[in-house]
């Protein structure tokens, strides 16, 4: 009797057994396939968020390195044993970045878009400011911080007495895609937006709330001052903006902290308010990235563009939004591949030992096959091709369920990592290094800015809560090999017993 015939006689004549095996490897194969395809989920969501979130290199003046400088500097005078020389406290000095650098490092591969910001402070000329309660600008200077980017600048020279300014002038290359709008902190509600098209006009974004208090509109004309008076530019209204910053503590006391009174315009005109020494010169430079994988490379490949003092400057990579995301899918993924390798396992143990168990209850059937002239590896065929066709029923039903049940499964385990990726960064945020406001180019913790631009950043951006489940081809095929490589290993631990078998002791032990 033909080997494959014996194996459909012997799985009918043991119905129960059969449905056993049957149930397990459909368990094995359901498991298997929704591992498969919630790691190809998991990995084409993190792509696609990579993609999209990409990251940003920010290149800015290397505050740490400079502050470190002048400390050593003022080490070495008291060593020198210089008492003519008064020790002066280490202070930030401004090094702004030539556009010519900047627009060096725009160029190399991986850069999807970039900007620029040139900031400063100025006086209304025109038109009136929106008051603070307790403006007090011409306080001491020790009242006043110094931001990176945006900011608020000290005055040079050092006089003691803060220069005044009522308004907070914010340089750019493009508003559309500078933080405070990316963010949604700012939004264009009239006009255009800048862009660097503007980047030789006289033209101003200004926020609704200053524009009603002075009956302005697009197309009006206003005058600003320098804060030291000495420089009056006219600007174009191309464009008005509303902001849902409600500024921080000490924009009760400064007018041009006050977000209200921000205004946004080319680096050009930033610049010239400035001074003569900021001519094409920009605070920072802001590379945004095509994918969040390519920070290395764009950070090696800049260290090698000469025309940047990497003495004075520095790359600061911000890939945090894109980890948050994207590190709950990368659980997820790394979750379902644990999952494949335990119930693989697992599953050639117990169907081995099922085999096990058929060989030893059918020892007498073998005796006799044996003992009429049937081959050893022919037996061994039999119990693989019972295996086999439990096996490929198994993976039609798994093909059927394991959308549904991976669809389930991986959602469950991407909210729970999301949840607990969130509460890390929450508790960072509050206590860590992660928690204080930071000022960026956006002017988050600068003049008109608020503290939470990494929160606001986040809460604007949509979070991946669902995976896209698709069963592919690749997966199932993915499965099958798998599922056979299990029916094999069942069968190729129990063969060792076949293979020592001996048909007249079986046949005597028998009777």
């Amino acid at each position: 009797m033909n080997f494959m015939k014996r194996a459909l006689l012997s799985m009918k004549a043991r119905k129960g057994r059969t449905i056993l095996q049957l149930i397990i490897f459909t368990v094995v194969s359901v498991l298997i396939l929704s591992g498969f395809t919630i790691q190809s989920a998991a990995n084409k969501s993190a792509e696609l968020a990579r993609q999209e979130l990409g990251g940003t290199v920010t290149l800015t003046v290397d505050r740490e390195k400079q502050m470190q400088q002048q400390q050593e500097e003022s080490s070495s005078s008291s060593d020198s044993g210089d008492s003519s020389t008064t020790k002066e406290p280490p202070k930030f000095e401004s090094s702004p970045i030539s556009i010519d650098s900047a627009n060096d490092l725009a160029e190399l591969n991986h850069v999807k878009s970039y900007n620029y910001y040139s900031s400063t402070q100025a006086l209304a000329d025109s038109f009136d400011p929106i008051e603070s309660s307790g403006d007090s600008s011409s306080t001491d200077s020790d009242s006043s911080t110094t931001e990176n980017g945006e900011g608020m600048q000290m005055p040079e020279g050092g006089g003691g007495q803060m220069t005044n300014a009522d308004l907070s002038v914010s340089g750019l290359l493009d508003s559309a895609t500078s933080t405070d709008f990316d963010e949604g902190t700012s939004e264009l509600v009239k006009g255009k937006a800048i862009t660097s098209d503007n980047a030789d006009d006289n033209v101003v974004l200004i926020e609704q709330t200053l524009a009603d208090q002075n009956d302005l509109s697009v197309g009006d004309t206003i005058s600003i001052k320098s804060s030291d008076e000495s420089t009056s530019v006219e600007l174009k209204i191309i464009g008005i903006y509303e902001t849902s910053s409600s500024g921080d503590d000490m924009a009760a006391n400064f007018s041009f902290l006050n977000p209200y009174n921000k205004l946004y315009v080319p680096i050009a005109v930033a610049n010239t308010l400035k001074g003569d020494d900021y001519t094409d010169t920009v605070d920072s430079a802001v590379y945004t990235m095509d994918d969040a994988a390519n920070i290395d490379a764009f950070e090696k490949a800049a260290k090698n563009v000469s025309s940047v003092d990497w003495d004075t400057f520095k790359l600061d990579a911000n890939d945090t939004l894109y980890q948050q995301m994207v590190g709950p899918i990368e659980n997820v993924a790394s979750f379902s591949q644990n999952v494949v390798y335990i119930v693989s396992i697992a599953g050639a143990l117990i169907l081995a030992l099922l085999v096990m168990m058929q060989v030893r209850e059918r020892k007498y059937e073998m005796g006799v096959l044996l003992a009429i002239g049937e081959k050893r590896s022919k037996l061994i065929a039999q119990f693989f091709t019972e295996i086999l066709v439990v096996a490929l029923i198994s993976f039609v039903l798994a093909g059927f369920s394991s959308h549904f049940v991976a669809q389930v499964a991986g959602n469950q385990l991407l909210s729970q990592q999301t949840e607990s990726t969130q509460t890390t960064t929450t508790t960072q945020q509050s206590g860590g290094p992660g928690g204080s406001a930071q000022g960026g180019p956006g002017g988050n913790g600068g003049p008109g800015g608020d503290t939470s631009g990494f929160s606001s950043l986040t809460s604007n951006q949509e979070e991946i809560k669902e995976l896209d489940i698709q069963v592919t081809l690749e997966d199932m095929l993915k499965m099958g090999g798998i599922g056979i490589g299990i029916a094999f290993i069942a069968v190729a631990l129990p063969a060792a017993t076949i293979l020592r078998m001996n048909p007249k002791t079986i046949l005597t032990k028998q009777e």
